[in-house]
């Protein structure tokens, strides 16, 4: 089942996507909740509702009048209001990739536990325009992800129960302003302002009943479900990404397990996988200058398309758009600076 948040009189819904057209929740059972946090604060008995919901269209009890054009309406992120946002850091061929482009050994306690950082879940965003400051075009980066949304509350999860608190799968765009990033994580904090502009999940939330076809068994030694999806990322219809799911060293339930130590997980944390090997710039340019010396580095412009796919889970498209200030953090920095380029 494809879970579609929309907007509608200034308010957030939910629907469902069936053969191209939205059906909205009140159109599949009375009781569903109008809006995707409430659909997954009662995700059980929702989920049963809308799967129900779903078949009755399926079996034409429901007729297509019923529905409207998903292009007909605006489209929000999936989950247009998380709880909270962390993303991992589960590929190992991408930290490979970008510890070897810095001349730096594969760091051993990748393979010891999972890791994530929290991100602004104020600055989830769904498909369209992503509005960019001008330091954010300091090396503007995108990040090709899976997330997923849990989908009921829980503590102390272990691996071997955590896919039970996920709601489904979507793709998530990690953007990125690398300059931003590289600056501040010199004081080994953050990341912070390189990431908080945006964070952008979508074009909707993929159910695990949808993507059994695809499940593959996890990593050796790993605990959790993973699936054969394969990843791209094309900038101007020019394809420059090409991973798979399948490849997560990490699992979501293994995050999962780490991220409800001693904590509570909440319906509508959203929790992103990190980036797959090949899924962005930084790695790309890196890879690129270390086989050949006059490589040419590529970053995101004002006016680039990106189109985020991923096999069961759709198309995100989003437009980078430069924002009408002037106003720079760097030029700020630049200007305090002493002559000496020397900090007092």
């Amino acid at each position: 089942m494809k879970l579609v948040s929309y907007l509608s009189e200034g308010h957030d819904r939910v629907a469902i996507l069936v053969d191209g057209l939205l059906y909205d929740a009140e159109v599949l059972h009375p009781d569903l909740p109008q809006n995707m946090s409430m659909f997954l604060s009662y995700w059980e008995d929702a989920y049963s509702m809308a799967l129900g919901g779903e078949m009755m269209i399926r079996e034409g009890k429901i007729p297509k009048s019923k529905g409207f054009a998903y292009d007909s309406v605006t489209i929000l992120a999936p989950v247009p209001f998380p709880t909270s946002c962390r993303d991992g850091y589960a590929f190992r061929q991408h930290v490979e990739a970008a510890r070897r482009n810095r001349k730096a050994p594969m760091i051993p306690e990748f393979d010891q536990y999972p890791i994530f950082y929290f991100t602004n879940h104020h600055s989830i965003q769904g498909p369209g325009n992503i509005q960019c400051m001008p330091d954010h075009f300091e090396k503007l980066d995108f990040e090709l992800e899976v997330a997923i949304v849990v989908s009921k509350q829980g503590r102390n999860i272990r691996a071997e129960e955590a896919d039970e608190y996920i709601g489904g799968l979507m793709i998530m765009n990690d953007m990125s302003a690398r300059r931003l990033q590289m600056e501040e994580m010199l004081l080994n904090l953050g990341p912070a302002k390189g990431k908080d502009f945006s964070t952008v999940i979508g074009p909707w939330l993929v159910t695990l009943d949808e993507l059994a076809p695809f499940e593959v068994p996890a990593q050796p030694g790993h605990t959790g479900k993973n699936f054969n999806l394969r990843m791209q990322c094309r900038v101007n219809g020019k394809q420059v990404s090409d991973g798979n799911m399948k490849d997560m060293n990490w699992t979501f339930a293994e995050i999962i397990e780490r991220a409800s130590y001693g904590v509570d997980l909440y319906p509508g944390d959203v929790i992103g996988s990190g980036t797959v090997g090949t899924g962005c710039f930084l790695e790309l340019n890196g890879t690129g200058k270390l086989n050949d010396p006059n490589y040419q580095e590529q970053w995101l412009q004002p006016g680039d398309v990106v189109e985020l796919e991923i096999d069961g889970l759709g198309i995100l498209t989003n437009t980078i758009v430069q924002e009408e200030d002037d106003f720079s953090l760097l030029a700020i920095k630049k200007s305090q600076a002493p002559a000496d380029g020397k900090n007092n």
